[in-house]
């Protein structure tokens, strides 16, 4: 089994499409452990705020096959491939650490360099894991949480 962290975010119907997603994740997959959940300003461009979540779970899956799940899953809550990156969006789920793999090409990018650039990825994961070690850095998720500098990246925790 390896074990995987997912970012959950969504701006569009969010507070409808985060539980759905969660739920056809957690009958994929058993147990999930999660984080609080965040709310956050749109970055990059004028949108709607995000939700956002990460979520961990052991998956015997390959790569191929749970990005190809995570696809599906985005899908039913109706997301479109082809979106420019920084756009609204009903469902966003990236792969942010599957085991100890390190990749990055045109196909992946794990562990996903988002981790260490956003708060609304980071701050979530060292709640859910915070003595977790990043796989390149070498530093706990928490550690790198304490002296990153995030500033104007506003967030607050919110109930779902």
């Amino acid at each position: 089994m390896t074990q995987i962290y997912v970012s959950v975010g969504s701006n569009q119907q969010a507070r409808q499409c985060v539980p759905m997603a969660l739920a056809a994740i957690k009958s994929e997959f058993s147990p999930v452990a999660q984080s609080p959940v965040y709310e956050s300003v749109a970055i990059g461009f004028d949108g709607e705020n995000f939700l956002n979540l990460v979520i961990g779970f052991d998956t015997a899956l390959s790569l191929s096959e749970l990005a190809d799940k995570l696809d599906q899953i985005e899908q039913s809550c109706g997301r479109r491939r082809g979106e420019e990156q920084f756009t609204s969006r009903t469902m966003d789920l990236d792969l942010l650490i599957y085991g100890d793999l390190r990749r990055h090409d045109n196909e992946y990018d794990i562990p996903r360099n988002e981790i260490i650039r956003y708060a609304f990825v980071l701050k979530p994961l060292s709640q859910l894991v915070p003595d977790h070690v990043h796989p390149e850095l070498g530093v706990s998720f928490s550690r790198l949480w304490q002296e990153g500098d995030f500033s104007g990246q506003e967030l607050w925790e919110i109930e779902l």
